[in-house]
C-alpha cells in the first residue's frame, strides 16, 4: 500500500509519557509484550496477522516538520524534547511470531526490546495494526472451516469500518482462508484474486431479465455467474439463467466457469431445487454461489441442511467480526535493563489471568511428534534450553496440579519468535498474501478437529516452564511481603 507517515497513529499519553522519560534521563531498554488474553469468537485459537504493515510503519518511522509544528502547537511540549524529537527513529530489536501462524491466548505474539521513549511511542500503532488483522484473519479461519473446502470469497468492502479497515480487512480475510475479495484496491496491492459478479442494479437496468443475463454472458464468457433472485429466483432467475446456457452451447461458446448466485430467500431450499432445475437441463456442472448475510454458523447450518451451494460469498459478518468486533491485544512491560541485566517487571490484578508473565520470554510450539499436531504451546526464559530427547514437563500456570510428562522422543518443539528487527534495521521479509494464506492452512492442519469446532472448543494449553513460573512466583511473593517490583 502506498506508504503514510504514521508516526502520530498513537495515543497522547505516549507522546507526554516520552518527554516525562526524555526530561529524567530514564531510557533504559526495556522489553514490551503484545499478547492477548481470550480467543475471539468463542474459538479454539486465533490467527496471527497484520506484521508485514508493522514492519511498514517501524520503517517509516519518523516526525515531519508539520508533526513537530503541530506538536509545538499543543503548548504541553518543551522545545528541547520537539529537538529531540526531530531525529528520532526505531533503534530497537523486536520479535514477532510469522503472520499466519495459529496462536493461543498468553503467549507474546510480538516482543520489543528498545530504549523505553522508543517502546512507548509504538504501542498504540502496534496493537492497531495487529489487533485488526488477527481479528478478522481469525474471523475467516472459522468462516472457512464452516464452508467445509468450498471456496469463500471476501465481499464486505462496503460494510466495513473505512477504507484502511476494508483494504487491510481483505488482506487478512485472504490470509485466514479466503480464496480471493471484491475490494479492487487490496487485489491491486496485494496480488490477490479480485473477484464478484454483478448486482441487482445491473439486472434492473435493462428492460428485462433474461436480457441483462445474455449481455453479462457475452461480455464475460469466461466466467458467466448469474444473480437470480432479483425478481423472483425459481420462477424467473433460475429459467432465464439456463436459457442463457442453453445458448451459450448451442452456440459453442460454454464458458469454462458458470452458474448462478442467490443472495436472498431461503439458501437451503432454494438452492437444492435450483440445482435439480440446473441437473435436469444438463447444467451438472454449474455451480451455485450464495451470499445474503452468512457467517460460519449459518454456512453450517446450511451444511447440514444439504444446501447445494458450492462457493460462499462473506461480506458484513466477516469483514466486521460482527460477533467479536475487538481482539483485545495488550502490550505490558515485561522487564527494564539495569546495569547490561534484565529486571523482570510484573503488573498485579485482582483476576488471575491479568498478571502478567515477567521477563525475557520466547515461545516453543509443542508438537506431538507421532501425529503432528499441536500438543501445547510453552512460554519460556530466554535463556533456558530444551532438548527433544528430555522428559519435558507441562503444568498449567493456575490449576498447577494438571500436570503432564512429555517422554523424550514422543515430541517435537519450534520456536514461534523470530527476530524481525535487529538494531532498529529490518531482518525479516515478509512473505507474499498468498504464501502467507498457504503457511496458515497448514498451520490449521495441525489443530486438533476438537479445537478447531465452533462451538466450545477444545483449548489448547499454554504453559509456563519452571523457571518462568518460579520467577513469577518469588516477584508476586515479594510484593506481597512489601518489597515492590523488583
Amino acid at each position: 500500500m502506498v506508504k503514510e507517515n504514521l508516526t502520530l497513529l498513537t495515543d497522547f499519553y505516549e507522546l507526554t509519557m516520552m518527554q516525562g522519560y526524555f526530561k529524567n534521563n530514564t531510557n533504559e531498554r526495556v522489553i514490551f509484550d503484545v499478547f492477548y488474553r481470550t480467543n475471539p469468537s468463542d474459538s479454539g485459537y486465533a490467527i496471527c496477522a497484520g506484521l508485514e504493515q508493522v514492519i511498514e510503519y517501524i520503517k517509516n518511522l519518523h516526525f515531519g516538520e508539520e508533526d513537530i509544528a503541530y506538536l509545538r502547537s499543543l503548548k504541553i511540549f518543551d522545545e528541547d524534547f520537539l529537538s529531540y524529537l526531530t531525529d528520532f527513529h526505531f533503534t530497537g530489536d523486536i520479535y514477532a511470531i510469522p503472520e499466519g501462524t495459529v496462536i493461543f491466548p498468553m503467549e507474546p505474539l510480538v516482543k520489543v526490546v528498545a530504549p523505553i521513549i522508543e517502546a512507548q511511542l509504538i504501542e498504540t500503532a502496534v496493537l492497531n495494526i495487529i489487533n485488526h488483522q488477527s481479528l478478522i484473519a481469525t474471523k475467516a479461519s472459522r468462516v472457512c472451516y464452516a464452508a467445509q473446502g468450498d471456496g469463500v470469497m471476501e465481499f464486505g468492502l462496503r460494510r466495513a469500518q473505512g477504507p484502511d479497515a476494508g483494504t487491510l480487512g481483505a488482506r487478512a480475510a485472504v490470509i485466514g482462508g479466503c480464496i480471493g475479495t471484491s475490494n479492487v484496491l487490496c487485489a491491486k496491492y496485494f496480488n490477490v484474486p479480485a473477484l464478484g459478479t454483478h448486482a441487482h442494479s445491473w439486472i434492473m437496468s435493462f428492460e428485462d431479465e433474461l436480457t441483462a443475463f445474455r449481455i453479462y454472458a457475452e461480455l464475460y464468457p469466461s466466467n458467466a455467474t448469474l444473480l437470480v433472485d432479483t425478481y423472483d429466483t425459481l420462477r424467473s432467475g433460475v429459467p432465464n439463467a439456463i436459457k442463457v446456457f442453453r445458448e451459450l452451447k448451442e452456440a459453442g461458446k460454454m464458458p469454462k466457469t458458470y452458474g448462478i448466485r442467490l443472495d436472498s430467500g431461503d439458501l437451503a431450499y432454494l438452492s437444492k431445487r435450483a440445482r435439480k432445475m440446473l441437473d435436469e437441463a444438463g447444467f451438472t456442472d454449474a455451480s451455485i454461489v450464495a451470499s445474503s448475510d452468512l457467517d460460519e454458523y449459518l454456512i453450517d447450518s446450511l451444511k447440514t441442511q444439504g444446501a447445494a451451494i458450492d462457493s460462499w460469498g462473506v461480506g458484513t459478518n466477516l469483514i466486521t467480526s460482527k460477533d467479536c468486533p475487538a481482539f483485545g491485544g495488550v502490550y505490558k512491560l515485561a522487564a527494564i535493563e539495569k546495569n547490561g541485566k534484565f529486571i523482570p517487571k510484573i503488573k498485579l490484578s485482582e483476576n488471575p489471568w491479568k498478571i502478567t508473565n515477567p521477563g525475557d520470554k520466547t515461545i516453543y510450539r509443542v508438537y506431538e511428534k507421532e501425529s503432528g499436531k499441536v500438543k501445547a504451546d510453552l512460554i519460556a526464559l530466554t535463556v533456558e534450553k530444551y532438548s527433544e530427547d528430555e522428559t519435558l514437563k507441562l503444568f498449567d500456570p493456575i490449576a498447577t496440579w494438571k500436570k503432564t510428562n512429555l517422554k523424550g522422543g514422543s515430541y517435537t518443539l519450534r520456536e514461534l519468535l523470530v527476530p524481525i528487527f535487529v538494531k532498529g534495521e529490518c531482518v525479516y521479509t515478509s512473505p507474499s498474501v498468498m504464501d502467507i494464506r498457504a503457511y496458515c492452512q497448514k498451520e490449521l492442519d495441525t489443530l486438533w478437529d476438537e479445537t478447531r469446532r465452533l462451538v466450545n472448543p477444545h483449548n489448547v494449553y499454554v504453559d509456563l516452564s519452571i523457571d518462568l513460573y518460579q520467577m513469577k512466583h518469588q516477584l508476586l511473593n515479594s510484593i506481597n511481603n512489601g518489597n515492590g517490583h523488583i
